[in-house]
């Protein structure tokens, strides 16, 4: 039986269920592309709703009822029927269900002719739970009580109480580097900066950077050897000492971006030759490449810029046998990492990577961090192609609220004291971090408020 011979019979019991039979014809029409569907009334005489199906074509009955007992004894007929008749309980007849229903439907038409947008629609479906099911635990008292205690009590790590090793330390953006003789620590702060000033101190957000990281270090191990060698503290990571390779590996699969060196914007300016990738006219925002693209910048002392494969050796940043294994690298450990994503309700859109060479054995390793909410552009992906083709940005979990913000109630680049951040959005956006870190890692985030009293002690005892 296959979806273009079968024709699909809805049997509505009342005005509500004929409302609801109307919406899944629709439903079944746009999201399946099964248009050969009608709609009968229960109330006619069995022998002619029968007799105006005789036309050679397959017929699939669907019954949409309240309850499992309301078909009438002349109803139960149908089951005697050739052709297959399906059960649907409805609890509440409204236009809402029709996805739901289609979908049932949908599934029953493609036993034997299966229905690649039949997979596509769960595949959205699963989504969604997972989205929602991480939104809901991440909203309960629970989580929210743990941020706002970390913020109420300023137990964010900021990193300038860490008593130990103090003469090595070199301050970041937001990690702070402490050097031993054999190997470096990374902290990871809950500093939160933006527009190249710090903005404020998210609850948590540091060890949720710094577990991200580790957790896709250790997902990526098959791909290419990585600088971590041990997480003691959720905002701590041991790593060997590397010397960084002069150049960020940008890996993009979309068509976005608002900085000089993203890909739109410079679309947006007319260029057609990114950073050696020839790119069609007619692209739009958000839309997704034709294949995941490598677009490296470089890191240079007043700004990064796009580059090529071919100037990066020609300047010499790097030799081909070096920028072979670390582009070959990158573009593996995103492809992973979009698959990962995709199972768990995101979509990876582009991250940057950084490569350093091991100074003990001279390996070229994966350093930094990898695929965390700062590095990474995250899109849910149960709404991407509805809010494409309604011409909305695409749905997210990230810190751009903040910024926005700031950027009404001051001016960031040129004030010399900015506003505090309210306590509901600094609050909000811990939540929002934690929340990623969930549905990434699919374990449930520990809230450690102790302070920063035991990141000194874990670095005296993996640095000393």
């Amino acid at each position: 039986m296959s979806t273009s011979s079968l024709r699909v019979v809805l049997l509505a019991s009342s005005p509500e269920d004929a409302v609801l039979a109307n919406a899944v014809c629709e439903s079944l029409s746009s999201e399946f592309q099964i248009t050969n569907v009608s709609v009968r009334s229960t109330d006619v005489p069995l022998d002619r709703l029968i007799a105006s199906t005789r036309n050679g074509a397959s017929t699939l009955w669907v019954v949409l009822c309240n309850d499992s007992s309301s078909l009438s004894s002349s109803w139960q007929a149908l089951e005697e029927l050739v052709d297959p008749v399906l059960e649907i309980p409805v609890q509440a007849t409204t236009t809402s269900k029709a996805p739901d229903v289609s979908l049932k439907i949908a599934k029953f038409c493609g036993i034997n002719t299966p229905n690649s947008l039949v997979q596509t629609a769960m595949t959205a479906r699963r989504q969604a739970r997972l989205v929602e099911d991480a939104q809901l635990h991440t909203k309960s008292p629970l989580y929210e009580h743990s941020i706002a205690r970390c913020f109420d009590q300023n137990q964010q790590i900021g990193g300038d109480k860490i008593a130990a090793l103090q003469d090595k330390r070199r301050v970041g953006k937001v990690r702070d580097r402490y050097e031993g003789d054999i190997r470096l620590a990374l902290v990871t702060t809950d500093r939160q900066s933006g527009f190249d000033r710090q903005l404020a101190r998210v609850p948590f957000k540091g060890a949720v950077l710094n577990l991200t990281s580790a957790y896709w270090f250790e997902k990526t191990t098959h791909i290419i050897p990585n600088h971590l060698v041990s997480v003691p503290h959720p905002n701590v990571s041991i790593v060997k000492k590397c010397k960084p390779f002069p150049i960020e590996f940008v890996v993009r699969s979309y068509m976005t971006g608002s900085t000089s060196t993203s890909i739109w914007k410079n679309y947006q300016d007319g260029v057609r030759n990114y950073c050696g990738h020839d790119l069609p006219d007619g692209m739009t925002k958000n839309q997704k490449l034709a294949k995941n693209l490598l677009t490296p910048t470089t890191k240079e002392e007043e700004h990064d810029r796009p580059i090529s494969a071919a100037d990066i050796v020609a300047e010499k940043w790097m030799t081909q046998e070096d920028f072979d294994i670390c582009a070959k690298a990158a573009l593996q450990v995103f492809a992973f990492g979009q698959t990962l994503a995709a199972e768990r309700g995101l979509i990876l859109v582009d991250t940057k990577y950084e490569f350093g060479r091991d100074l003990e054995t001279g390996e070229i390793l994966l350093i930094d961090e990898v695929h965390t909410p700062d590095s990474s552009r995250y899109w849910l992906a149960s709404t991407y192609q509805q809010r494409i083709s309604e011409g909305k940005e695409p749905d997210n979990i990230d810190k751009e609220f903040l910024r926005l913000w700031f950027r009404k109630n001051c001016d960031p680049y040129k004030d010399e004291v900015l506003p505090e951040a309210p306590r509901d959005l600094v609050c909000e956006l811990a939540r929002r971090y934690v929340t990623l870190y969930e549905m990434i890692t699919w374990n449930d985030f520990e809230f450690d408020a102790r302070g920063e009293e035991p990141i000194g002690e874990a670095l005296l005892a993996h640095l000393t």
